[in-house]
Order: structure tokens, then C-alpha cells, then sequence
């Protein structure tokens, strides 16, 4: 039996502008996992620099800020056994030029920097990331009606 993770996904400001969000949403549901935290948010400076820390001595920072900071952005916090695996493919590699069919980013997306989505990568980032979004009060715990029929029974 799997204990379910938690994974974030940050919806960058090509998607809003470019009308995706609910395509990109939908990829997730119909995947079968289950949000349990969504929002909008205008990104400040502080929480930028904080996400993007990794590369902040990177030619790019500076662009890569003011891009995130462009328009709003959409952050969900998603919960399944494996979740952060599963959303990791669902969303494909970062250069969406290069990234498979079916992806996310391979269906949808041509750049690097303006790939659409972050998505976590590992559960030590998760955790970090999803409490640098969201107040345990914007979280929620609820029982979904379709969970019986997204897991077999040894794996729930």
C-alpha cells in the first residue's frame, strides 16, 4: 500500500495569457489526482528569488524573474499515490521544443523558459514548495467520490 504524495504545480503566465489553464487543469483530473490546494497569486520579489534560488547566478535570472512576474500565476498543490512522478510526466522535460508528445509541454509548449508549468521534483522539493505557496488553512483534506475508481485496491 502507497502512502499518497503531495506535489506543486505553478501555472506560469504564458498559460494564463495564452488561455490554458483549464487544458492544463483538466490533464491533471482526468489523470485522476486529486486538488487539494488551488489559487491565484501575483509573485513578489521575495518569493521569486526564494523558488528560483538555484538560479540566481544564472545569465537568465533576471529574465526568468520578470517573466514569472508578468501576470499572475496559478498554484495547486495535487495529492496521489506517486503524485509527484505522475505530474512530472504528465508536464514533460523543461524544453518543450524536445519534450514528448502527449506531455504537456510537448503539446503546447515551444521555449524553455515560457514552458507553461513548474512542477516539483522530488518530495523534498514538494514539500518546501508547496508550503512557500500555500498556509496549512489553504489546504484540504476532503474524500474524493471517484478514489475507488483510480486505484486498485492494493495500492490505496
Amino acid at each position: 500500500m502507497s502512502k499518497p504524495e503531495r506535489t506543486l504545480v505553478l501555472i506560469k503566465p504564458d498559460a494564463l495569457q495564452r488561455n490554458l489553464l483549464g487544458e492544463i487543469v483538466g490533464r491533471f483530473e482526468r489523470k485522476g489526482l486529486k486538488i487539494i490546494g488551488m489559487k491565484m497569486m501575483q509573485l513578489g520579489d521575495l518569493v521569486v528569488t526564494e523558488h528560483y534560488a538555484h538560479h540566481q547566478d544564472k545569465p537568465f535570472f533576471g529574465g526568468l524573474k520578470a517573466f514569472m512576474q508578468s501576470s499572475p500565476i496559478v498554484a495547486i498543490v495535487l495529492e496521489g499515490v506517486e503524485a509527484i512522478s505522475a505530474v512530472r510526466l504528465l508536464v514533460g522535460p523543461t524544453k518543450g521544443s524536445t519534450a514528448d508528445a502527449g506531455s504537456i509541454r510537448g503539446d503546447l509548449s515551444m521555449s524553455t523558459q515560457a514552458n507553461l508549468v513548474h512542477a516539483s521534483d522530488s518530495p523534498e522539493a514538494a514539500e518546501k514548495e508547496v508550503w512557500r505557496f500555500f498556509n496549512t488553512d489553504e489546504i484540504f483534506a476532503y474524500k474524493k467520490v471517484d478514489y475507488e475508481f483510480i486505484y486498485g485496491s492494493d495500492e490505496k
